[in-house]
């Protein structure tokens, strides 16, 4: 948790109320963004965001700091938005359908250099502001909530998690089926929504052509790659484990810094390292640590870019299913389940062209 946080809330626990207004002051524009994004209507999100800091401080005592403070509030924050918004169906308006006034478009998407856009300019961003908004409300719930959190807001996928109180992988997978259906409906415009894009993997994958197109004459059916399995924690790393990187792996040194970034947790260590040559369509299995088998299945490949089917496996249960993109310098992570005090990261990289590119070791 954010130390100058932890200072104030304990000054509020105290029995201090004056430090709570520090708080209330830092991250009240963005409680107002998130209930504004649900409700679209200025004043009830202000209403929301008053709510739910009056209720965030009267929890406070329940607040353990076993995340951090602003996901926790969030977290009440949207729950008082999601209350308003089935409180205001019921009343039977349409959700979604109010006017959104033109100032509180500069809170939620912001534009570069407002002061130079021509009028067409204004007229166009605006058209383009109502349909990202439309795109969003063909959305569910659950999809939309992702949206606004991990590319609004920035959060990573273990702050959504804590925020939604849901599995990273559910994390990732919404968000990677939530860009989609945007990516669909609303193409090149996608990048507005996406201007906090905070995800390693979806850059290759929205850049590569279809895997489902032929592949180019010539090309190898033989792809390369590798997965390697990382604890992330905020404990003391457990006796023999070394914090990573500590074999030399000149990827892994170039990475760390975009997991902490991503994930946030103070301490990683390398558990297992796996490399693999194989032709598309065979699936290759390694054991994984806790007792859990790793399945990659390389289905297609697209330029660089190799789709894989990934599959996470303890005993009879799958804990993990989802599908990647990964290529030579983009990687793509998916957080895995809990593991001793942390939770397994998995990182998977490919070469699509083993026989022109010399592998490194």
């Amino acid at each position: 948790m954010d130390t100058d946080d932890s200072a104030l809330i304990e000054k509020c626990r105290a029995g201090d109320i004056t430090a709570f207004e520090p708080l209330v002051e830092k991250y009240r524009q963005r409680v107002w963004r998130l209930a504004y994004n649900v409700l679209r209507d200025r004043e009830e999100a202000w209403d929301v965001a008053q709510e739910a800091f009056i209720k965030a401080y009267q929890a406070l005592p329940s607040f353990r700091g076993q995340s951090a403070f602003y996901t926790w509030l969030y977290r009440i924050a949207m729950n008082v938005a999601a209350d308003r918004a089935r409180s205001r169906a019921a009343q039977g308006r349409a959700f979604g359908t109010e006017r959104v006034p033109e100032e509180d478009w500069e809170r939620v998407i912001t534009d570069p250099n407002p002061s130079e856009a021509s009028p067409a300019d204004t007229a166009s961003r605006r058209e383009e502001r109502v349909k990202i908004m439309q795109a969003l409300d063909q959305l569910s719930e659950d999809h939309r909530r992702i949206i606004m959190l991990g590319d609004l807001e920035g959060l990573s996928y273990r702050e959504i998690a804590e925020t939604l109180e849901i599995p990273m992988g559910t994390v990732m997978s919404r968000l990677h089926n939530a860009r989609k259906r945007l990516r669909d409906v609303l193409g090149p415009l996608l990048m507005l929504v996406l201007a906090l894009l905070l995800t390693l993997a979806a850059p290759a994958a929205a850049q590569a052509p279809s895997p489902r197109q032929a592949p180019a004459l010539g090309q190898s059916s033989v792809v390369r790659f590798g997965a390697r399995v990382l604890m992330g924690t905020d404990a003391p790393l457990p006796s023999g484990l070394r914090a990573a990187p500590a074999d030399g792996d000149e990827r892994l040194v170039a990475f760390i810094p975009k997991l902490r970034q991503l994930f946030r947790y103070r301490e990683y260590a390398s558990l297992e390292r796996y490399r693999a040559e194989v032709p598309v369509g065979t699936l290759q299995v390694w054991t994984v640590p806790g007792d859990r088998r790793l399945e990659l299945l390389p289905e297609s490949v697209a330029g660089d870019t190799v789709r894989m089917r990934v599959r996470l496996v303890r005993g009879a249960m799958t804990e993990l299913t989802t599908e990647i993109r990964a290529a030579r310098g983009s990687p793509a992570v998916i957080g895995g389940p809990r593991y001793g005090d942390g939770v397994l990261i998995i990182v998977v990289w490919a070469n699509a062209n083993p026989q022109a590119t010399p592998e490194r070791r």
